[in-house]
C-alpha cells in the first residue's frame, strides 16, 4: 500500500510541475525551462503505467501463449504504448468541443473501451482455436502489433489531462512534447513487462525442451489458457458495463 501512495503522490508532483511550466510557456514563451524539465515526463510515464491498469496483464498474457521472440514481443509492448498515448492526443486535439459528450466520464473514453475489449475477446477466440487445431501453421505476420494497438486502444487519462490542460492554455504543442515523453516511460514500463514474460515462457520451453510431446502439449494449454483468460477480459468488461 505505501509502495502504490508513493507511486501516486510521485505522479501528482510531477503533473503539479509539468502544470506549472505549462502556465509559464502560455504566459512568457518560457520554452527553455520548459524543455530542461521534459525528460521528467519519462519518469512520470514509466511511473503511471506502474498503476493499475495499462494493459500490463493482457500483454503478459498474450506474450506468455504466443511464440513470439524477443524482438517481436518488445514491438507489441511498443505498438501498446504508442496507441496508448496516441489516442489520448487525438482526442484531445480532434475532439475537445465533444469531450463532455464522447467520455463517460473524465479521463475515460467508453466506446473506445468496448471496441478494445471486444477485439481481444476476438483475438482470444483465435488463439483458443489455433490451439485446438492441428499443426503445421505459422502466427500470421502483424498479429503481434495488431494486439497491442488493440489493447491500447483505451486512452491514457492523464495524457488527455495534461493535453486539456495545455490546449486550454493555448500551447497545445507543449501537452504533444509531454505526451511524447511520457510515452517513451509508458513504452520503458510495459517493455520490461514484455522482457521479462517472453524470458520466463522461453525458461520454461527449454525446461521442457527433452519431452518433445510434453512440449508440444504444454505450449498448446498455455496458448489456449492465455486465449481464454483474453476472452474472459473482454466478457467481463462487457458484463460489468
Amino acid at each position: 500500500m505505501a509502495f502504490w501512495q508513493h507511486i501516486v503522490g510521485f505522479q501528482q508532483d510531477i503533473y503539479q510541475a509539468f502544470a506549472a511550466q505549462i502556465r509559464d510557456v502560455a504566459g512568457a514563451g518560457g520554452w527553455g525551462a520548459f524543455i530542461v524539465y521534459l525528460p521528467m515526463g519519462i519518469l512520470f510515464g514509466a511511473a503511471h503505467a506502474l498503476t493499475p491498469g495499462h494493459s500490463k496483464t493482457i500483454l503478459a498474457t498474450y506474450l506468455a501463449g504466443s511464440r513470439l521472440g524477443m524482438l517481436r514481443g518488445l514491438g507489441v509492448s511498443l505498438s501498446l504504448s504508442f496507441t496508448h498515448v496516441l489516442m489520448s492526443v487525438l482526442i484531445a486535439l480532434l475532439a475537445l468541443p465533444l469531450i463532455s459528450a464522447s467520455l463517460g466520464s473524465v479521463g475515460r473514453a467508453p466506446v473506445l473501451e468496448d471496441v478494445s475489449r471486444a477485439l481481444l475477446g476476438i483475438i482470444g477466440l483465435w488463439m483458443v482455436w489455433r490451439a485446438l487445431r492441428p499443426r503445421g501453421h505459422v502466427h500470421a505476420h502483424g498479429e503481434g502489433l495488431m494486439v497491442g494497438v488493440m489493447a491500447g486502444l483505451i486512452p491514457c487519462p492523464l495524457t488527455l489531462f495534461v493535453m486539456t490542460f495545455a490546449i486550454s492554455r493555448g500551447v497545445p504543442e507543449a501537452g504533444i512534447a509531454f505526451a511524447f515523453t511520457m510515452m517513451l516511460g509508458v513504452a520503458l514500463t510495459l517493455s520490461t513487462v514484455a522482457v521479462a514474460t517472453i524470458l520466463f515462457r522461453d525458461q520454461l520451453m527449454r525446461l521442457l525442451a527433452h519431452r518433445a510431446r510434453l512440449l508440444d502439449r504444454s505450449a498448446r494449454f498455455i496458448e489456449a489458457v492465455a486465449g481464454l483468460v483474453l476472452l474472459a477480459v473482454a466478457l467481463r468488461e462487457v458484463w460489468l458495463r
